[in-house]
Parts: structure tokens; C-alpha cells; sequence
């Protein structure tokens, strides 16, 4: 293995148990194409007490392929937290964040990290055009977009929660993220923002889940409504 990294995909496996196994098998077959020097992070954090056997499939994973890295820690927060202590593990040039339930397609990874090596972007990522999803969700997420819009209309994202996303070691760099909720993907546009850093969306599928059912349970849709109006204040108080 490659003593320098080019790039890290962080794969978030809460509760995705053996389903877990062929995501990171194909997964690793496409990003070994892409470059030789890559790592897979994942990210197995669990609730303690829970019969959650993920963990354990993590660490056996990690321990049969070098280029594996297990994290695994008790939870202390919702996905946020996982994105966060995934992103800290990670020693690539380029990080890439990616759900590891299959319902984003791992083929846009290919996308977007052409689309950052090409180009002057510091983080490009993936918005749905059609999701195979509950009529619930998509109208949170519908709403979730529109209020973002209209709270931050500088940020010309079409969809803020969407994955995969891929940026530069210099942006991760820049970013203090807070928040270890349902909100950190739009903290992390926000901050982008901020710093002027450059980003590109382009579309994806958005794949059905039929095993299990969502975890954005809804209070999170109040979590994300208190934080548009706690970061909307903020940033009036930030020196650009």
C-alpha cells in the first residue's frame, strides 16, 4: 500500500450489518481503477446495548485488506458525529463521503472525482433528480432545499444532503464543523461559502431502501429548522 493517499472514501455503515460486505467489495473495485492509492474508510459506530453486529463486520473487513480502516466507536451523536470521526481518520489528499445503504449510486464517485482532479472545484457532489424513495421523505427533502435556499441564496445548491460528495484536503482543512446531527451536510456548504471555495452538483438516481426503515426520524426535521436560523444569525457575525 501506498505510503501517501490520494484518495479516502468514507463509507457510513450504521447498522447496514452483512449488507455492508458486497457495498464495500463493489466499492473497492471501482475506486481501485480510479487510483492506486486509496483507502476505505469504515465507519462502524454503534449504539452501545444495541444487538448492531455491523461493528464486528467492520473490524473483520479492515483486518482482511489492508487498504480497509475501521472506525469504531461508541455513538455519540447521529450521522454527523460518523461523518465527523470518518473524516478524521482519513489521510487522503481528496475526501469522498458516501452512505453505505446503496441508495446513492457508487458509480458517481467515478464523476465526481474526475470532475475534482480536472478541474478548479473544491468540492463537487451529486443531486437528485428521481428518488425511488417514500413520499415522506421526499417532501422533507423538498422543503428542507427551500428553506435552505431561501435562508443562504448565495449557496446555488439543488439538493444540500445529496452523496456522494468528494473535497479537497485544503477545504477539509478550512472546515469547523459543529454539528454531529442530520445538518452537517449544509454546515459544511455553509462553511464552504464562507471561505469562497468552489463547488459542482451533477445529477444522480436516488436508489429505494425496502430492508429497513429510514433513520431520519422526525424531530429531525425540527433539528434542521433551529439550525437554519442559528446559522443564518451566525454568519452575520463572521468576519469574511
Amino acid at each position: 500500500m501506498d505510503s501517501t493517499i490520494e484518495l479516502s472514501v468514507i463509507v457510513l455503515c450504521y447498522r447496514a450489518e452483512e449488507s455492508i460486505i458486497p457495498f464495500v467489495d463493489k466499492l473497492n473495485k471501482l475506486i481501485s481503477k480510479l487510483t492506486s492509492s486509496y483507502e476505505l474508510v469504515l465507519v462502524g459506530n454503534y449504539t452501545p446495548g444495541s444487538d448492531d453486529r455491523t461493528k464486528d463486520i467492520v473490524l473483520d473487513l479492515s483486518q482482511k485488506n489492508e487498504r480497509y480502516k475501521a472506525v469504531i466507536k461508541p455513538k455519540q451523536g447521529m450521522m454527523g458525529w460518523d461523518m465527523l470521526e470518518g473524516m478524521k481518520a482519513a489521510q487522503g489528499d481528496y475526501l469522498c463521503v458516501i452512505d453505505g445503504d446503496g441508495q446513492f449510486p457508487i458509480d458517481s464517485i467515478e464523476n465526481a472525482f474526475t470532475l475534482i482532479k480536472e478541474n478548479q472545484f473544491d468540492l463537487v457532489k451529486t443531486y437528485r433528480i428521481l428518488r425511488h424513495d417514500s413520499l415522506y421523505r421526499k417532501m422533507v427533502s423538498r422543503i428542507f432545499n427551500l428553506l435552505f435556499a431561501l435562508f443562504f441564496p448565495g449557496i446555488k445548491s439543488k439538493d444540500v444532503n445529496s452523496k456522494p460528495k468528494i473535497f479537497t484536503r485544503r477545504l477539509y482543512n478550512k472546515l469547523d464543523i459543529k454539528s454531529t446531527g442530520w445538518f452537517i451536510d449544509a454546515e459544511i456548504m455553509i462553511q464552504m461559502k464562507r471561505h469562497r471555495f468552489i463547488f459542482e452538483e451533477f445529477p444522480v438516481i436516488f436508489d429505494e431502501i425496502t430492508d429497513r426503515a429510514s433513520f431520519v426520524k422526525f424531530n429531525a426535521n425540527f433539528e434542521f429548522i433551529i439550525n437554519l436560523f442559528k446559522y443564518r444569525w451566525q454568519e452575520f457575525f463572521i468576519k469574511k
